[in-house]
């Protein structure tokens, strides 16, 4: 075998073990569930057990007079241990080693081109997928974001099993305007901001579920969707995080617009000529820009905030994906034929 077989070998490995990892996500979101109405169900214990306390202490006279019953619900709600969601560290171990295996996939690939692995669609979605997997585990050293887990991992199948069975193309030489320094440094930093745009996509999502579920629950509602939501941040901290995850990435979105127009001036002699990359990479830019300042200075928060973020990231998916596959231009190498 070949470095492009094993590399097409370990990426499909990779694919089943993030698989793997998701089912670990999704079951943790079910233990959430239950451990939410677990809660739900000792809270009303606790409550019932305080009313029925306080009548009998009103009827005796006094209120130090407890029934067993009331007794035993307060034991029970006070002595309950907090919720150790184990899945979600099964479903991080096992991305963990879907990482490191895509990872090898993507060496071996650029080791079978003889050149940094990203210069069609194939090799972009596995360099993609893998740092938005590298972000999501390092990002949760600081940050407990497990939660996120079966929407990143989902995403990632989506695309990374996509490109696998959709965009394969056998390695060929680089055409002339991609054989510069530019090539590694330019489409690198776009991928890392694309891989922080993806959490802060997620985050949007999460947090459009939260408010209205906090929603509900300042109603009153007796029914207030999905219960796992209720282990999780409140919507505002869900907004903080995806805000400071776009943020980074459009530094880095920022960067990769001006590198790209370097590129462009050493590759065709001028820095900007309205090629359909060129334009989408600008509209993306001024979308996370006006997510950014709104949110900053015109009080945009909450839901049109978090639409903003996902608005942002459609139109990154809609860059790489629809513009390469249909649309003419300098800047498209799918290299689909």
């Amino acid at each position: 075998m070949n470095f492009d077989s094993m590399s097409i070998l370990t990426i499909w490995t990779a694919i089943a073990i993030y698989a793997a990892a998701f089912i670990a996500y999704a079951l943790d979101l079910a233990k959430r569930s239950q451990a939410s109405s677990d809660a739900r169900f000792a809270e009303g214990e606790l409550d019932a057990a305080v009313v029925e306390r306080e009548l009998v202490g009103a009827a005796v006279g006094g209120s130090s007079v407890r029934t067993a019953s009331g007794s035993a619900g307060a034991a029970k709600a006070a002595d309950a241990a907090p919720p150790r969601f184990v899945m979600a560290r099964i479903g991080t171990a096992l991305a963990t080693l879907g990482f490191l295996f895509q990872l090898a996939g993507v060496v071996m690939r650029g080791i079978a081109a003889g050149r940094v692995p990203w210069s069609n669609m194939y090799e972009f979605s596995m360099t993609g997928t893998l740092l938005i997997i590298a972000v999501y585990l390092a990002v949760n050293i600081w940050f407990d974001l497990k939660y996120l887990g079966t929407f990143i991992l989902g995403l990632v199948v989506v695309l990374l099993g996509g490109a696998a069975t959709g965009f394969y193309v056998q390695v060929v030489p680089l055409s002339d305007p991609l054989k510069s320094v530019w090539l590694v440094i330019h489409v690198f930093v776009a991928s890392l901001g694309t891989a922080f745009f993806a959490l802060a996509f997620a985050l949007s999502v999460f947090q459009l579920m939260q408010t209205r579920r906090e929603a509900k629950v300042l109603a009153g509602a007796e029914k207030t969707g999905l219960r796992f939501l209720a282990t999780l941040p409140s919507s505002v901290r869900l907004e903080g995080l995806a805000y400071r995850f776009a943020t980074v990435g459009f530094i880095l979105w920022t960067f990769t617009l001006i590198a790209g127009s370097i590129w462009a001036n050493d590759a065709w002699g001028r820095y900007w000529g309205f090629d359909t990359k060129e334009t989408w990479t600008f509209i993306i830019w001024v979308l996370y820009a006006g997510y950014i300042h709104a949110r900053a200075t015109r009080g945009w928060r909450g839901s049109r905030s978090a639409w903003l973020a996902i608005v942002g990231f459609s139109a990154v998916l809609f860059n790489f994906t629809i513009v390469n596959m249909f649309f003419k231009g300098l800047h498209v190498y799918s290299g689909l034929s």
